[in-house]
């Protein structure tokens, strides 16, 4: 068999990147000969995090459009033509046997361009309602991996896949990483303890719901983690310093989350895509508060998915300064709650979608 090449594009958050590099990384498991080369966007995440993964990548000036500002556009368009250009001379170059898009602004002109030059595209639509540029893209799709299901709504039946969404896989919860987790983050083994996380840049409604239930902090039975982001650390540290002794451990940003999520009873996030899959993956109870700034509102969509099977507590975004801490509180110590969110989450569980993207890849790829 010739040694096959593959594009995988996309990025603009960890919850592209990490999907991506996992799916690069299994697909090299089974092929190793494989070359794989990454298309992003210039000034994003990936074009960081992907060399740091050992993979080569190019960017691309795409942009996402300013719908505040409508006549900022007339530069974002002129940037997407020029994204269209260089996309086709990547294709032209390399000359791919197939190309992946994880979403992110650098997919839609790589997989549309791939699609032109007659190289097969593979779609991975990580969330519950599918992005615009996705949509256009699937008539010409050999096939769309999904991590949810009724996916028909968006795209050709005969073309999906249900596949979940690769997670990192280093993400082991065992009584020992729950021991060394209350070490390393200085917890009382005989609490609940609830984790708060709100991705690598933070969620201000979460940070802005924790520092509303300091005063209910101070007087429950429940320890916290309290991971800010790295914007809106310094903000929250000045105003746990005021209450010595809180039962917290603050941090900007969380390296070790096999750890914290192995000592943790209750997590309470947001609903990107590729938490939540983690949270299936790993049975845990968990409170979405989804982010409203995002495309379509595709993350309320990601968290009802879920809600609406008994597997998660939604909070809005709008009520949480109010309504999130004293929801924590109820939640963390009914344990017959916690058991059934544990138990309707883990029902939702893609095992090894990395794997079982990777094959369809080199299967497409293989018969180009």
């Amino acid at each position: 068999m010739k040694k096959l090449k593959v594009i995988i594009s996309g990025g603009g958050t960890g919850g592209h990147i990490f999907p991506a590099i996992s799916i690069a990384n299994a697909v090299k498991e089974i092929e190793p000969q494989t070359e794989i080369l990454f298309v992003g966007a210039e000034g994003r995440m990936e074009m960081e995090r992907i060399p740091a993964a050992g993979y080569p990548i190019i960017g691309l000036p795409v942009r996402g459009f300013d719908r505040k500002n409508i006549f900022k556009n007339i530069s974002v368009l002129f940037d997407l033509w020029k994204s269209m250009r260089k996309a086709r001379k990547i294709i032209k170059d390399f000359n791919p046997d197939i190309a992946v898009g994880v979403g992110g602004y650098a997919s839609g002109p790589t997989l549309k361009e791939a699609s032109k030059a007659g190289i097969p595209i593979l779609i991975q639509e990580q969330n519950s309602y599918a992005g615009v540029t996705n949509k256009l893209l699937a008539r010409k799709a050999a096939a769309i991996c999904v991590a949810y299901e009724n996916m028909e709504r968006f795209f050709p039946k005969e073309k999906i896949m249900l596949t979940g969404n690769p997670v990192r896989r280093d993400l082991q919860i065992t009584p020992e990483n729950r021991q060394k987790g209350y070490e390393y983050f200085h917890l009382d083994p005989d609490k609940k303890t609830v984790l708060v996380v709100g991705g690598s840049l933070g969620a201000r409604t979460i940070n802005q719901s924790m520092s509303a239930g300091i005063e209910k902090m101070k007087n429950s039975p429940i320890q916290f983690i309290w991971q800010t982001g790295k914007y809106y650390y310094e903000n929250a540290k000045a105003e746990i310093d005021k209450h010595p002794g809180l039962p917290l451990h603050l941090t900007a940003f969380i390296t070790r989350m096999d750890l914290a999520y192995s000592v943790a009873d209750l997590i309470v996030s947001r609903a990107g895509a590729g938490s939540i899959s983690e949270f299936c993956l790993l049975e845990k109870p968990v409170i979405l508060v989804p982010s409203p700034n995002v495309a379509e509102d595709h993350q309320t969509q990601n968290a009802l998915a879920l809600v609406n099977k008994n597997a998660a507590i939604l909070v809005k975004d709008h009520e949480a300064v109010n309504t999130l801490f004293d929801t924590i509180l109820q939640s963390v110590q009914d344990q017959k709650l916690l058991q059934s969110l544990s138990k309707n989450i883990t029902g939702l569980a893609q095992h090894h979608s990395a794997e079982r993207i990777a094959e369809k890849i080199i299967e497409i790829a293989g018969n180009n």
